[in-house]
């Protein structure tokens, strides 16, 4: 798909600078870029590689000037790249209708303008929403709802009672509304507390590949408008996820534990269970959680703390090898000697024969 200069502009809200009418035909990297594309730059340094080299046009912020290349101005280069990746690559359309291998049961409400993909599942009382895409080997499970635009990768399963809101995208592998981890002693074995809630995705998230989200226990396990969920993140039972988060790779959020709105958890994060964390909270990769958290803290570590404390102890830990030597000289001076010796051992707590 090729654009003028003044199509793109208009289209994501620029401004030419040099020839509107130069065609454009892909959108590419600085180093990958050739005559007829556009490149982008958000820096002074990368503005100066594209200005060398082959693209013919590139998306910019800020008031770099060019005498040898076509100028898209924009205020957010990056939001402005998202926006050109979207013309240049739309999505394929796929045509309504159901596959002929699809299950499709007899009390399910499935709208005349959605693709079912062969190998799905729908069960009884399922309703899927106009322009919902199943594209192959997805199970939706019974009185599941998916609202309009919902897409779900290949072999995406939803429990029954799922309920997905408009234009939700589930990747490939995804499991939502399985069981949530509960179990009691009973005479020396682990009894299964049924787990009869539901999941609720709220409108505009998006869950990445392998991803599992637990029903809640008896109410729902809710993720919020807007949520970015990335590949391989676990959530437990019960969790409330609020409105615009981010969960980086290989998080996992124990049961009942709740976000704010904005948080933001980077990768390998781990929630205990039962914890409350404000809106625009921030957690570093590798953290592991074990305290509530108040609005707009940035916390790290494990366990995690507020980040310039984490970042405190870690400096302090530098001088701790050379610490030891100095203390460890002034014992010397002082004809003293750190305490080598074992402790005693404890007592045998067996009783004698």
């Amino acid at each position: 798909m090729s654009f003028t200069a003044a199509e793109l502009a208009q289209r994501i809200g620029g401004e030419v600078v040099g020839e509107p009418t130069v065609v454009l035909h892909r959108f590419a990297p600085v180093d990958r870029a050739q005559p007829g594309d556009l490149t982008f730059a958000e820096n002074e340094l990368y503005f100066a590689r594209a200005d060398q080299g082959a693209a013919t046009a590139i998306l910019v912020e800020g008031p770099a000037t060019s005498t040898r290349k076509v100028l898209i101005r924009v205020s957010n280069a990056r939001i402005a790249s998202a926006k050109v990746l979207d013309l240049f690559f739309p999505e394929p359309p796929l045509p309504p209708g159901v596959h002929p291998t699809a299950v499709v049961a007899s009390s399910a409400q499935v709208d005349r303008s959605a693709h079912i993909g062969p190998y799905c599942v729908i069960g009884e009382h399922a309703r899927v929403g106009a322009r919902a895409v199943l594209e192959g080997g997805d199970h939706v499970g019974a009185r599941c709802e998916l609202g309009q635009d919902v897409r779900l990768f290949p072999r995406v399963t939803l429990y029954a009672d799922t309920r997905v809101g408009d234009r939700v995208r589930i990747h490939a592998g995804a499991v939502v509304g399985s069981d949530g981890y509960g179990y009691v002693l009973d005479n020396g074995a682990h009894r299964k507390i049924k787990q009869v809630g539901c999941v609720v995705i709220e409108a505009d998230a998006e869950i990445g590949a392998n991803v599992t989200i637990d029903r809640g226990a008896l109410g729902a396990t809710v993720i919020g408008q807007g949520t970015k969920i990335d590949n391989l993140v676990h959530i437990a039972h019960n969790v409330q996820v609020g409105r615009h988060c981010l969960l980086v790779a290989q998080v996992g959020i124990a049961g009942s534990t709740r976000l704010g709105d904005y948080v933001t958890l980077a990768g390998q994060v781990g929630l205990a269970g039962h914890l409350k964390l404000g809106n625009a909270v921030t957690i570093g990769a590798k953290s592991g959680v074990m305290n509530s958290i108040p609005e707009g803290e940035k916390w790290w570590g494990n366990p995690a703390r507020p980040i310039h404390r984490t970042k405190r102890h870690l400096v302090a830990l530098e001088y701790l090898p050379e610490l030891l030597k100095r203390v460890a000289a002034l014992e010397k001076r002082l004809g003293t000697s750190p305490v080598t010796e074992s402790p005693p051992a404890a007592p045998d707590p067996t009783p004698p024969a």
